[in-house]
């Protein structure tokens, strides 16, 4: 099942960051049982040959990819897809005009994705036409982040949006836009609210990162589907202070 279809379906699907625009990194990543990884080319150094074999380490696995872009011009757009990543992540998202304008670039048709039938994404040659077309339109995943207070007041309009497969909430970015520090600030929480309800109204898949895993089950209740949770950098973070307190507790013990 393509991860579009799992998203529509939403049920509950993990994923994580990619930070290091290394394939290695990846490749490892992509043989555990995560349902998707999210090379993040908005806040890591990825450039387009990073990506190239970044997303060919995920497939060698058959491990779903998306990559958080840097922004939403065309050019982006139409290198991530046509690399063969299954979607992408739209930064910044800001109100349901802004919405369709850039969902348009992700698909093939006019004033949208550029055809060319020699990437990775149509088989190098190998595809027809009509394959690559109905590929496109059946298998790209669209995720929308709502991450600065103008798109959560328009957040109704955006979900209505034809084309988009996901609401992902930048929860961070949204506590900066509303001048708190704290990502459990009542301000916050009022505003991630607003959207998940609005996702839920129109029957649009949810998705969030959030730092505090103990709130996995409050959100899982309220109709949030997708999270992308930690990276490659954090597990690294973790592994080894894991490994320094066993250690620790090892020496402590021999004495």
């Amino acid at each position: 099942m393509s991860l579009k279809q799992l998203l529509a379906e939403k049920k509950p699907l993990l994923g994580t960051f990619l930070k290091t625009p290394h394939f290695h990194n990846t490749e490892v990543l992509a043989h555990t049982n995560l349902d998707v990884l999210c090379l993040d080319a908005e806040h890591a150094p990825f450039d387009r040959a990073d990506l190239d074999t970044c997303v060919l380490a995920a497939k060698s696995q058959q491990m779903p990819v998306v990559i958080r872009v840097p922004d939403t011009e065309n050019t982006t757009l139409l290198n991530a897809l046509d690399l063969g990543a299954d979607g992408v992540v739209l930064p910044h998202i800001m109100n349901a005009e802004h919405a369709r304008k850039v969902v348009k670039k992700c698909f093939y048709g006019p004033d949208g994705r550029g055809y060319a039938g020699s990437t990775r994404f149509a088989g190098y040659t190998t595809k027809k036409l009509p394959d690559n077309l109905a590929n496109n339109k059946n298998q790209t995943c669209v995720i929308a982040q709502i991450e600065d207070l103008e798109a959560v007041e328009d957040i109704e309009a955006i979900c209505q949006v034809d084309g988009i497969d996901c609401i992902f909430i930048g929860r961070m970015d949204l506590t900066v836009a509303l001048e708190q520090v704290n990502a459990s600030h009542s301000d916050v929480l009022t505003a991630v609210e607003k959207v998940v309800a609005a996702a839920n109204k129109y029957n649009k898949n949810c998705g969030m990162f959030v730092g505090d895993l103990t709130e996995l089950p409050h959100w899982i209740a309220k109709g949030v589907s997708l999270f992308l949770l930690g990276s490659d950098h954090s597990f690294m973070l973790a592994g080894a202070k894991q490994l320094q307190q066993t250690f620790n507790a090892a020496v402590a013990t021999a004495k």
